[in-house]
């Protein structure tokens, strides 16, 4: 049996930002909790959203006070400043991190039994749906407006926890490439290849199939096309961008991921590490791990990256040249090739470990030992 849940309503296009009015009024909403990250405030996007609204008289509050990889302390500031502000509806405006922090808020507002943010970790029980939710995302990667899933950093642990829960799906996504060709290019390369990194592990995760496996490779398509585009600032790199990810987000949010991601959360709650470098830097060393576990999919993964003479190539051949294309597009557009400035050696065991509990890991085509991550990270060295 396959599950599929995808938002009710989305618009892609340039331009389409000026469709959140009418859906704020088509759905009775009297006022709107906007989430955004400080530096969309600061740069001006904010404003293109705020504008359609008081263009058509609507009410809100933002709300900024996020950080890149949002914590348990910024999503319980979001949950008074939302009970405070009285919004029937959220608008979230960014990337992951907005969008993110505006899905725990929204779930703890529907469902006050999950106050403690730790509690929401995993498939957790929730009863209600979330405070409907308005995704607006601003970069070309997380595909957070079209997934149930989450992810929140517990900084007193030193580690981000996934949560995936059904009712945290934003009811309508509006993905506007516009909004995205103000992304600098080292963020445009970064979450384009976390979008890469979805396709990917989306097509080979153990509980992939037919409906998934075609966003997959269409996305990977379309994702290895656009990309260097859109990092030269290319208007059909832009737009081709802004659809790749969404389509790798259409898959992975229903079938899971695999190790590429825990590892990259790893490194993301010890150190900062943008997500979308770390699973750039992850995703060739880590397909190569898992090739024999993956039948012929390298062979669709090289074809669909612009590989040619796929189909005269032997296993080993095609499976090399999967992870060559990956490792080719992730330096073009200017990804280290290793984790040497990140990781220090001392923690490499305290990352496996975190690896190891991360809810991405059951996922894996693959069953990883702590020996295995431990390796995998040390290559990378």
């Amino acid at each position: 049996m396959g599950r599929i849940v995808l938002n009710e309503t989305s618009y892609h296009g340039a331009g389409c930002v000026a469709e959140i009015a009418g859906e704020v009024k088509r759905r009775g909403f009297k006022k709107a909790f906007v989430c955004a990250d400080p530096d969309l405030v600061k740069f001006g996007i904010v404003k293109k959203v705020t504008d359609v609204l008081d263009g058509a008289r609507l009410k809100y509050d933002v709300f900024s006070e996020i950080k890149a990889n949002p914590t348990i302390e910024n999503v319980q500031a979001g949950v008074a400043a939302c009970k405070k502000s009285k919004a029937d509806c959220i608008i979230a405006i960014g990337g992951g991190s907005s969008m993110d922090t505006a899905k725990a808020v929204g779930i703890i507002m529907t469902n006050p039994s999950f106050a403690d943010v730790r509690s929401l970790e995993g498939v957790a029980d929730t009863k209600n749906p979330c405070l409907p939710i308005i995704a607006v995302p601003t970069t070309a990667g997380t595909a957070a407006e079209v997934t149930i899933n989450y992810v929140i950093t517990d900084v007193q642990k030193k580690r981000k926890f996934v949560c995936v829960d059904v009712h945290d799906i934003p009811v309508v996504a509006i993905v506007d490439s516009e909004l995205m060709s103000t992304m600098p290019k080292g963020l445009t390369a970064s979450t384009g290849m976390d979008a890469l990194t979805h396709a990917i592990e989306g097509y080979i995760t153990k509980g992939a199939w037919e409906m998934t496996d075609m966003f997959h490779l269409k996305a990977i398509e379309i994702i290895s096309k656009s990309l260097r585009a859109a990092v030269n600032n290319e208007k059909a790199g832009r737009e081709g961008m802004a659809l790749g990810q969404y389509i790798a987000g259409m898959g992975f949010s229903n079938v899971g991921l695999g190790i590429v991601h825990s590892m990259a959360h790893a490194l993301g709650a010890v150190y900062d590490t943008p997500h979308g470098v770390a699973n750039a830097i992850l995703l060739p060393t880590v397909m190569a791990y898992n090739a024999d576990a993956t039948g012929e999919k390298y062979r669709d993964i090289a074809k669909a990256m612009g590989v040619e003479g796929t189909e005269k190539m032997s296993q080993a051949e095609y499976r090399k040249a999967a992870c060559d294309a990956v490792a080719k597009l992730s330096e073009d557009v200017g990804i280290p090739r290793d984790l040497k400035a990140i990781v220090k050696e001392e923690d490499v065991d305290f990352l496996a470990q975190s690896a190891m509990d991360d809810a991405c890991r059951p996922g894996n085509p693959k069953d990883p030992t702590k020996e295995d991550i431990v390796a995998l990270y040390k290559s990378l060295l």
